[in-house]
């Protein structure tokens, strides 16, 4: 209960901005209950993004399952969209860049990697051992990484009137099957 009440609050209002004194208000409890569940608001914060990741890490697994037996490119999308959307509702990428708790940063950044690029490395691996890719894997991975957390950050999003989950998808196309069109050499502009 404490945790749900402080998700709300804090996904609301922003980490910083609510006080303990605020989610007690808000539970209609004492802040020394809360306390006797979580030793300070950093413990209770790490509850909050725990409970994220994990439904982060559900809503993975049913895509993945989702793309199974499904082509390769796919599934890669399938899965990069999902992270994209999940990590963009929770606000993942303001978290690990945004100012504030230096601990709050790396523990989200930690929980990213473990989540999402853990994954993504597994899935371009697995991709390279199948003979689907012709670029290192390794590349692949960097690059979804920095596509993926610029596009959760950038403006671009509002400026093309998209949203990032939209171009990451188109990102995933480019990075899979390439920019060039092929042109009829007949039909050239």
């Amino acid at each position: 209960m404490i945790v749900e009440a402080a998700g709300r609050l804090f996904f609301a209002s922003g980490f910083a901005r609510v006080s303990m004194d605020d989610l007690a208000r808000e539970l209609g409890m004492s802040k020394k209950t809360i306390y006797r569940h979580f030793p300070d608001k950093r413990s209770l914060v790490a509850a909050v993004l725990d409970q994220k990741f994990a439904a982060v890490e559900r809503t993975l697994v049913a895509a993945a399952e989702d793309a199974e037996g499904q082509p390769f490119g796919v599934r890669v999308q399938r899965f990069l969209i999902a992270a994209g959307s999940e990590l963009g509702r929770i606000g993942a990428a303001q978290l690990a860049t945004g100012r504030g708790d230096v601990m709050l940063r790396d523990y989200v950044e930690q929980r990213v990697d473990a989540v999402i690029y853990r994954r993504v490395d597994e899935l371009f691996r697995d991709g390279h051992r199948q003979g689907l890719l012709s670029a290192p894997p390794e590349l692949l991975s960097e690059i979804t990484r920095g596509a993926l957390e610029r596009l959760l950050t950038s403006q671009l999003p509002l400026e093309l009137d998209s949203t990032a989950a939209d171009l990451l998808r188109a990102t995933v196309d480019i990075v899979l099957y390439g920019a060039i069109r092929s042109v009829d050499p007949g039909n050239r502009r």
